[in-house]
């Protein structure tokens, strides 16, 4: 397996990179500098990009990348515009990085055609599941999104979550207005606001712990469901409970 590592950009955003040996692989480089400046610094050669989605802070590093790095493999979803990509995904494929094989998963809802990627127990999953969140709806159906989450939440508990944002004690707030009686969101509250002030990372968090505190994964809970019918009497069936709570977050 390999050894993950963060690499902070922009305001929030974190681009994950992997390293075996003298080689590496990263996961949505928005920018090319931090990426170029990590690699120059551990001496390591960059061999593949994986990308989720097409959003700007998440592929803008690749024309940079590209250039200098003839011959990069660049993966990511057939169905969006991706620079330089040359290994186009639909989902349901294996592929072969560093040496690991990776589940390709089809994960629509942000984006018509994101992408997670998963080895091992890491899930690589963007703008899709983020800690105690989900992502916007800018280009799919709450149809497209309900059914991307349960896809993630069919893996085992003990999934690492790496999303591509630092979003968690903000999603947390809205989670505690959804819940304000969950043990486990005020536990986690707790936990995140001491390791921010630590300057540490509050992901990669599990599939347990999401499933324990995210309300976006919780509608099958009374309480949750309770809430987002205040806001949707009419919010009955699963998919309509995450709808109300989607657009409840937007407002948020």
């Amino acid at each position: 397996m390999f050894e993950i590592i963060a690499i902070p950009a922009f305001r929030d955003n974190y681009i994950w990179a992997l390293r075996a040996g003298r080689e590496a692989a990263v996961v949505d480089p928005g920018d090319a500098a931090p990426v170029l400046a990590w690699l120059a610094q551990e001496r390591l050669d960059l061999k593949a990009v994986l990308v989720t989605h097409h959003h700007q802070d998440h592929q803008g590093g690749l024309p940079v990348l590209v250039r200098q790095l003839p011959g990069l493999a660049v993966f990511g979803p057939a169905a969006e515009s991706i620079t330089g990509l040359n290994q186009p995904l639909q989902g349901g494929e294996t592929l072969r990085v560093l040496g690991q094989p990776v589940r390709v998963l089809s994960v629509p809802g942000h984006t018509r055609g994101h992408l997670a990627y998963l080895c091992d127990d890491a899930l690589f999953c963007g703008d899709t599941l983020f800690g105690a969140g989900c992502g916007r709806l800018f280009e799919g159906t709450p149809e497209q999104m309900f059914a991307a989450l349960e896809k993630i939440a069919a893996l085992p508990d003990a999934t690492r979550i790496f999303c591509a944002h630092e979003y968690t004690l903000q999603n947390l707030a809205f989670a505690a207005r959804v819940e304000p009686d969950n043990p486990a969101i005020a536990a986690r509250i707790r936990t995140c606001e001491a390791w921010r002030q630590a300057g540490r990372a509050t992901v990669p968090s599990t599939l347990a712990e999401e499933k324990a505190t995210n309300p976006f994964l919780r509608h099958g809970v009374a309480a949750v469901a309770a809430q987002a019918r205040q806001r949707d009497p009419g919010a009955l069936a699963p998919v309509q409970v995450f709808a109300a709570l989607r657009a409840w977050r937007d407002e948020f």
